[in-house]
């Protein structure tokens, strides 16, 4: 029996503040992604991609109603996208479902030049970045 290799990611559990606006936001973003709702119960909700999956929890045992990724812990999960032409076409459509495009006056390269991504934060202070495999300019 084999399965994933030794170190792969098995999953990530975010603990949110308002679990139908993450599922609104994140839930979105994941879909968009590729991901699959594999679990849901009433204080949260799972996403599978593969042998990876995302965890959204509104646990009665936090202690802040906003995730802060300037403070110690996750500052952000990053994403390979398809292509640039598909960050683009994700950073647009972004805003109506609860993100904000983080650097605009450096997207698409607010990670540097030859880095081709978007970095959204929504609403409930939680960041992603959305990379180009390819990492080719879509102009």
């Amino acid at each position: 029996m084999t399965g994933p290799p030794h170190g792969t990611l098995h999953h990530v559990e975010l603990w949110v503040p308002d679990l139908p606006a993450a599922r609104a936001s994140t839930g979105w973003l994941l879909r968009r992604l590729g991901y699959e709702v594999s679990q849901s119960w009433d204080t949260g909700r799972s996403w599978r991609l593969g042998p990876t999956y995302l965890v959204l929890e509104q646990s009665p045992a936090r202690t802040a109603d906003h995730h802060d990724r300037h403070r110690p812990g996750l500052n952000h999960l990053a994403f390979h996208v398809e292509d640039a032409r598909t960050v683009d076409r994700l950073a647009a459509d972004a805003p109506a479902h609860g993100w904000t495009l983080l650097f605009p006056d450096r997207h698409p390269y607010a990670g540097g030049d030859g880095h081709y991504a978007a970095y959204l934060e929504n609403e409930a202070g939680f960041e992603v970045e959305l990379v180009a495999r390819d990492g080719e300019d879509a102009g």
